[in-house]
């Protein structure tokens, strides 16, 4: 009986004691633009991964199936709900910018992830400097070419930041050379539509000697219908995103002359949420590194963009 008084007595000062000690639980909405790219399935797994290793957070994922209406309706929700903290990966800049901003108004620290929001309301934005990729990848196919030859772009959605910025970036690193871009279309980042595009452009010109896609599947969409019309060996293909089960792969099959790594920030955006959490200060901007793959280097782990 003694015993039981005690145990009674313990338990009622220890409950307390360990609710106090309990880490605060904090709940992330996450919002993707969509999942039929694979290299934003690979983002949410980066982003589940690194929430995964801190039991102090929950994430709850949204997709928004390439709708700005939906994606605009999933920070509403997640201000309404109460969310700790929004991730989101936006579909297009200027849709996103005032739901964005008024979650941000309302004391909800926001991360901007990959593409993104118009103005400074914000957290913080994550993503890798896409002028900067699509600057390499014209002196890349440039200097292959030996300062002349005919191109074709296939351009990623145009309305969004990163495929502004690839195409300005490639722009920039094939001035000063004799490179025509004799056919450019939006593919709108799916390899369906950069299929499509490329085989209007293979009826329209007899010689192409690059194909430049603002991301792997689209150069991927591009080789395939070269190889459909006999015409993939005069043909060099490059993309961006650089996955090792989509890019990188498609360098070692010889299927892509390069690939640019596009890093997803999936990683990063949790370990900057994590420290938004706990009360630090985070940058503006973090700015994430990028490397080429090519056959030469692929199985040295790629080499770094220093320019």
């Amino acid at each position: 009986m003694v015993a039981r008084r005690f145990l009674r007595v313990a338990l009622a000062v220890l409950f307390p004691v360990m609710a106090v000690c309990q880490p605060r639980q904090f709940t992330i909405g996450m919002s993707q633009c969509n999942l039929g790219e694979p290299w934003r399935v690979q983002m949410n797994a980066d982003v589940r991964r690194a929430a995964e290793a801190h039991p102090e957070l929950r994430v709850v994922f949204k997709d928004a199936q390439n709708d700005n209406l939906r994606q605009a309706a999933h920070i509403d929700e997640f201000v309404r709900s109460g969310v700790d903290l929004i991730i989101v990966s936006p579909k297009e800049a200027a849709p996103l910018t005032k739901p964005v901003a008024d979650a941000f108004r309302k004391g909800i620290p926001v991360i901007v992830l990959d593409r993104r929001v118009l103005g400074q309301d914000f957290t913080c934005f994550i993503g890798a400097d896409n002028r900067k990729i699509g600057r390499a990848a014209g002196k890349w196919v440039a200097h292959l070419l030996g300062g002349k030859g005919r191109v074709v772009e296939l351009k990623g959605l145009m309305t969004s930041t990163p495929g502004q910025d690839r195409h300005s970036g490639f722009r920039d690193g094939i001035k000063g050379s004799v490179i025509e871009v004799i056919f450019e279309a939006d593919m709108k980042w799916l390899e369906p539509n950069a299929r499509k595009e490329m085989e209007s452009a293979l009826g329209r010109f007899d010689r192409i000697d690059a194909v430049y896609a603002h991301n792997d599947p689209g150069a991927h969409g591009a080789y395939l219908a070269a190889r459909a019309a006999g015409r993939e060996k005069g043909i060099t293909f490059v993309g961006i995103d650089g996955l090792p089960q989509e890019g990188q792969m498609y360098v070692r099959q010889g299927i892509l002359a390069a690939s640019f790594e596009y890093p997803t920030g999936g990683k990063e955006s949790i370990e900057t949420a994590l420290a938004i959490l706990g009360g630090g200060k985070v940058p503006r901007e973090i700015t994430l590194p990028s490397r080429v793959f090519t056959k030469e280097n692929i199985e040295k782990g790629g080499e770094a963009l220093t320019d």
